[in-house]
């Protein structure tokens, strides 16, 4: 059983890992590969001058990976709450977390599957998004979401943010106090 499944390797999926996966949780990420950033030219992303989108995602998976996050491919179709974890339904098999981080960018058709609440979205041409509190809590418990599916901006520094943001709420709440990691110079 993992700590926590993060549905979705985008900037969103792939920044959350990263603070999970740092913090000592085993993190494992299914990857879809329907990431809009892999066909994206980013010319605004904080700390990089240019970048491909196809590199971007490079990045933040071997970024995660450093920390012994575990990439797999697989789509989650649904999420069950099972009391004391959630199970994960992908197309190829069945997966048990602590805690789920839905990821999925444009696409929310895995929390409808599931009966967690959605909403019409605000960014164009997104349908729906997944309704959430304001830490990234969803109706079902033990699921949060982040970024794009979430009804945050398209913009990759700001779901990678968001991803982050969520990711940091998770750990506190795994924790049962806030949770900070500010590495300093040596």
């Amino acid at each position: 059983m993992y700590d926590i499944i993060i549905a979705g390797a985008g900037p969103a999926g792939a920044s959350a890992a990263l603070f999970t996966a740092k913090a000592g949780k085993k993190t494992l990420v299914l990857d879809s590969d329907q990431s809009m950033t892999r066909k994206a030219w980013v010319k605004n992303h904080y700390g990089a001058k240019e970048i491909s989108g196809p590199d971007l995602v490079e990045t933040g998976l071997e970024q995660m990976k450093k920390f012994d996050a575990v990439h797999q491919s697989g789509k989650v179709t649904k999420v069950e709450d099972a009391g004391d974890h959630v199970q994960v339904i992908t197309e190829d098999g069945e997966y048990q977390a602590s805690y789920v981080l839905l990821a999925t960018g444009t696409i929310a058709d895995a929390a409808e599957a599931s009966g967690i609440q959605t909403k019409e979205g605000s960014e164009p041409r997104i349908k729906k998004v997944v309704d959430i509190q304001e830490d990234g809590r969803t109706s079902m418990n033990r699921v949060w979401a982040a970024g794009t599916c979430a009804d945050k901006s398209v913009h990759t520094i700001v779901t990678a943010g968001h991803g982050a943001e969520v990711a940091i709420n998770i750990l506190s709440d795994m924790n049962g106090e806030r949770y900070v990691d500010h590495d300093v110079l040596k």
